[in-house]
């Protein structure tokens, strides 16, 4: 099988054009060139599960339609996508960002999906999708340090509650480096697909490795490989694994 996970910046693009004329004027620019460029690039890595971590759900950018949605109807996917901010956040009541999502795009059955918040940070939504052989969490944490170690110790008691194999991916926000992980794996018995510790973010320099996908022990990775794509500013992240046929304990 083959996983694809990639912050997609809401498909606003990168670099060229998106600091004119103004700082951060990108952000509000209309989007649908980006995402079709993007809906190409996943086409031709062809993956059987997607995370997606910055969708648009619905803002005036996207035409206000889900862009999960777009590229799940263009590419024949099973999606789950919700925003990013718990329904107490004030983000909630900014048009623009009570939009801003997060979303699992996959060819395997869904047999059921939940949706958790951390009890600290911004964006809070952890997904939780069930499919045939594993159970998939996808997040986004937080900006700050001490906030990321208190959503890792929750995120730690639903990895260790799921019988199924796991992976855990999404952007981490791992300012510090891979480090800041040592504990969470370790307690939660999960392993990086990324053993080169290979770099994701700035997609035009990298230097951070601040994307991950994790797994635990039943699930052997074969490929793993980041292709030099700048349709955002994270790269995306691209690993091929098999399940062993033993279920976790």
């Amino acid at each position: 099988m083959r996983m694809l996970l990639y912050n997609i910046r809401y498909a606003t693009g990168h670099r060229n054009g998106y600091h004119l004329p103004v700082p951060f004027f990108g952000f509000f620019k209309k989007t649908g060139i980006n995402l079709q460029r993007i809906i190409n690039f996943i086409r031709s890595v062809d993956p059987d599960i997607v995370g997606l971590v910055e969708v648009d759900s619905g803002s005036y950018r996207s035409g206000n339609s889900c862009q999960a949605e777009e590229i799940a109807k263009c590419l024949g996917y099973n999606y789950v996508a919700e925003t990013k901010y718990s329904a107490r956040s004030l983000a909630q009541r900014v048009p623009i960002l009570k939009k801003q999502s997060n979303a699992l795009l996959t060819r395997e059955r869904i047999h059921g999906y939940s949706f958790h918040y951390f009890k600290e940070g911004v964006k809070r939504l952890i997904i939780k999708t069930e499919l045939d052989e594993a159970v998939i969490f996808l997040v986004h944490l937080s900006l700050k340090y001490r906030h990321r170690q208190h959503q890792l110790e929750q995120l730690h008691t639903l990895v260790k509650r799921t019988e199924k194999e796991v992976i855990v991916a999404g952007d981490f926000n791992t300012f510090f480096g891979s480090r800041e992980l040592k504990l969470f794996l370790a307690a939660a018995n999960l392993q990086s697909a990324n053993l080169l510790n290979l770099p994701s973010h700035p997609s035009h320099s990298p230097h951070r490795q601040i994307d991950f996908i994790l797994h635990s022990p039943g699930i052997r990775i074969t490929n793993f490989y980041i292709p030099d794509v700048k349709l955002s500013d994270h790269s995306p992240l691209v690993c091929d694994f098999s399940i062993e046929p033993t279920s976790k304990s």
